[in-house]
């Protein structure tokens, strides 16, 4: 019989100390940070959830790969052991390493988008979003509209809209959209998963009318095992079998392995299309290096050709979702408004309901982000007005869990931190601009509390 408790599948076998600061100094820090947790160093964070990207612990296997690592310039035995693992698992005919999921990106878009072209997506990512309007092009999110409600409880929050699709092929034309992309989980949804149901349906849509589908994969494997949980048909099949029929649906994808390829750096773009992937190869050697390492050292790759299947074994897939959950569930009982349900590799706290007080024009995400900083040393990142601008959909506050990080005291912490600061919200104030980059702002930005009394400035 399975037990209620879900134990981290892992020992620990080397520790990393974490340096406690007082609340005086954060004040102190968060002033000279602009208020801009991206700005604070990361030995002033005690529990760092900004991002799960490249942020997680290699395993053994990962470490004694990297041993293997074969530093060789071009035709690299660790890019063969790469190629491998990766085809094993997405099937498709080129591999195109890159030093991480936005290079990959350029690289595309790059190569298939230009001035006035339209790129559906369920929801676009903060640089996958960048990077298509870098080329000219629109990007254009097509999430359900019942998603949008971060309290809606729905199994497969991430799908995208299907009959917009359609609508939106008919509106602007075939010829103006040169792919379709399907992020999976959904990020900027709220970490939510698609089903294959709705993958099926968007690659039929696609095809019928000669739009090759993209596939963002940074969260391929917790999305399959959320299929494995949710989606009938599917319970007795493996993470790995659900992950390569889905990726069957599409014509190629896009991978930050700083995911779920459980590495600290590594990348890829995959394709199909033989003419597509000579003119990427000639691109990533311009930009990133020669098309067997593609900025990535030999032992870089060997972590990754490890990771990717490390990240489909159901032990430490049933521990990831359930752990993050854990998370969610306890703020929730409590009142605080998260989008729902927990999502795959992170907790979203819906800001603008937790600080209704606070216009959206005043950033409630990265109010309520800088109060979580200064109450406990916790970083997170606003994932709204501040990071998409017109463009958002929602006004949240991400904590992302790094893999095989944290154990369950830190999470316990976590949540005492996110009670304390619901408790006093009504004392927290908005933020306003004082520095912005044209592209990718809130990266660089520099903040400040509105005037009149501010819990982050008391």
């Amino acid at each position: 019989m399975p037990t209620k408790t879900i134990i981290e599948p892992f020992r620990i076998k080397s520790v990393e100390p974490i340096r406690w600061t007082t609340r005086e100094q954060r004040k102190d820090l968060l002033r000279a940070a602009h208020y801009n947790l991206f700005l604070v160093r990361a030995d002033d964070v005690l529990i760092d959830l900004l991002t799960d990207s490249g942020t997680g612990a290699m395993s053994t296997h990962q470490w004694a790969a990297v041993m293997e690592g074969d530093e060789s310039y071009a035709g690299s035995r660790s890019f063969d052991r790469f190629k491998a693992s990766v085809q094993d698992i997405f099937g498709y005919t080129h591999v195109i390493p890159t030093h991480q999921g936005r290079a990959a990106e350029r690289i595309l878009f790059h190569v298939m988008c230009k001035t006035g072209d339209v790129v559906p997506n369920n929801t676009h990512f903060d640089t996958t979003r960048a990077n298509v309007e870098f080329v000219g092009a629109e990007a254009v999110d097509l999430l359900l509209p019942e998603a949008r409600r971060p309290e809606a409880r729905l199994p497969f929050k991430g799908n995208m809209d299907v009959a917009a699709l359609d609508e939106l092929i008919a509106r602007v034309g075939r010829k103006r959209i040169p792919l379709a992309m399907l992020t999976v989980t959904n990020n900027s949804g709220g970490g939510q998963p698609v089903s294959m149901e709705n993958a099926r349906a968007v690659s039929a849509v696609c095809h019928k009318h000669g739009i090759p589908l993209y596939f963002d994969a940074c969260r391929f494997a917790e999305n399959a095992y959320f299929i494995k949980l949710r989606e009938p048909g599917y319970s007795a099949k493996s993470p790995k079998e659900i992950a390569q029929e889905m990726f069957a649906l599409g014509d190629g994808c896009t991978m930050s392995a700083k995911k779920d390829g459980m590495a600290n750096i590594g990348g890829f773009l995959c394709t199909n299309d033989d003419i597509l992937a000579r003119q990427e190869q000639d691109l990533l050697i311009l930009t990133e290096g020669y098309p067997t390492y593609g900025g990535l050292a030999g032992r870089d790759l060997e972590a990754v050709a490890v990771g990717l299947q490390e990240a489909l074994e159901e032990d430490y897939l049933r521990y990831r979702i359930a752990s993050t959950a854990y998370l969610g569930d306890h703020i929730s009982e409590h009142g605080v408004p998260i989008v729902q349900p927990p999502g795959g590799h992170a907790i979203y706290l819906d800001a603008k309901a937790f600080l209704p007080h606070i216009p959206v024009d005043q950033f409630p995400g990265v109010a309520l982000a800088a109060e979580l900083y200064l109450e406990g040393g916790i970083r997170s990142v606003e994932i709204g007005s501040l990071m998409f601008a017109g463009a958002a959909q929602m006004e949240l506050v991400r904590l992302a869990i790094p893999r095989r990080v944290y154990t369950q005291s830190h999470i316990d912490y976590v949540v005492e931190i996110i009670l304390r600061v619901w408790e006093k919200r009504m004392q927290i104030r908005g933020m306003r601009l004082t520095y912005e980059a044209p592209f990718l702002r809130h990266f660089t930005a520099h903040l400040e509390p509105v005037s009149g009394s501010t819990a982050a400035t008391e």
